[in-house]
């Protein structure tokens, strides 16, 4: 999913349409140079998008990005001391809204074969390694994020923005849990996390929003299936019981009016209905 990401926004980053473009610019150079020859063609580009992506999902990633872009330049304006990327995958905030010489210390928390490959293709395409970015390779099923963290460098009580972007669907509940008391326990004051989820009705296979039936049966052929969603309507008590307050949340309906409805008030796009996106902040 790392890397259906990043072809989404390699695709993005070649729209023409305003709507639909975005600024990963180091996507489009990270996907392999076939693919980046066929996504610069507006018409193939359209025509795999259609195969390839369910109903809404390129939207969706669409939508995602820009709004976490936002929330990451906000963070950097409001002073923020540290940035965590929890599964950070081909993430490139880093590189593209900071500059070299950013005090903004940033850590990236990956599997340790996710990671490598990323190192190892922004060699290939000549992007160095920022000096302001900390990579925190984690084997999850063996070792404590928390102390990796700890032995590269993250300091407890600063102020933080943690992004958990196309995350915690795929973990279980216990994990879920463990990484918001860990996200607490590490914060400091006007700390915030911005995180998308799904609806537990997707894991019931109800079908109740655009595109789910499709987006389901995607997660499933690649082989990482979905472990974790939350009741509708009920994010704010699940938050509540963990320590944080919603500043923020967008559904489909929310993200559809912000990023794909013209001057008119039409649709140029519509959003997978799956996922919900919210923004938070840690209660001290």
């Amino acid at each position: 999913m790392a890397e259906y990401t990043c072809s989404s926004r390699a695709s993005s980053y070649c729209e023409k349409s305003s709507y639909y473009h975005s600024e990963d610019y180091i996507a489009a150079q990270m996907v392999p140079w076939g693919v980046r020859l066929l996504i610069k063609n507006g018409f193939i580009r359209k025509s795999l998008l259609s195969v390839m992506a369910p109903k809404g999902a390129y939207e969706y990633v669409i939508a995602r990005t820009k709004y976490i872009d936002a929330v990451f330049n906000q963070a950097v304006s409001d002073g923020v001391e540290q940035v965590l990327i929890f599964g950070a995958g081909f993430d490139s905030r880093s590189i593209r809204l900071l500059t070299q010489n950013s005090p903004i210390r940033v850590f990236e928390v990956d599997a340790p074969v996710t990671q490598q490959a990323k190192k190892d293709r922004l060699a290939e395409i000549g992007v160095g390694l920022p000096e302001n970015t900390v990579y925190v390779a984690v084997d999850f099923n063996k070792e404590d994020p928390e102390q990796r963290l700890l032995e590269n460098g993250f300091q407890y009580g600063k102020r933080c923005l943690f992004i958990l972007e196309g995350l915690l669907m795929y973990l279980d509940e216990d994990a879920v849990d463990e990484t918001m008391k860990l996200i607490k326990r590490i914060s400091g004051p006007d700390s915030r996390i911005v995180f998308d989820y799904i609806y537990s009705s997707v894991l019931r296979h109800e079908e109740k929003y655009y595109g789910d039936e499709e987006l389901h049966k995607n997660v499933e052929v690649v082989g990482e299936p979905w472990g974790f969603g939350v009741e509708e309507d009920s994010i704010k008590t699940y938050l509540d019981e963990h320590g944080f307050r919603i500043i923020e949340e967008l559904n489909s309906d929310t993200l559809d009016r912000r990023y794909f409805t013209d001057s008119t008030g039409n649709l140029v796009g519509r959003i997978n209905g799956s996922h919900s996106i919210v923004l938070a902040e840690s209660i001290q």
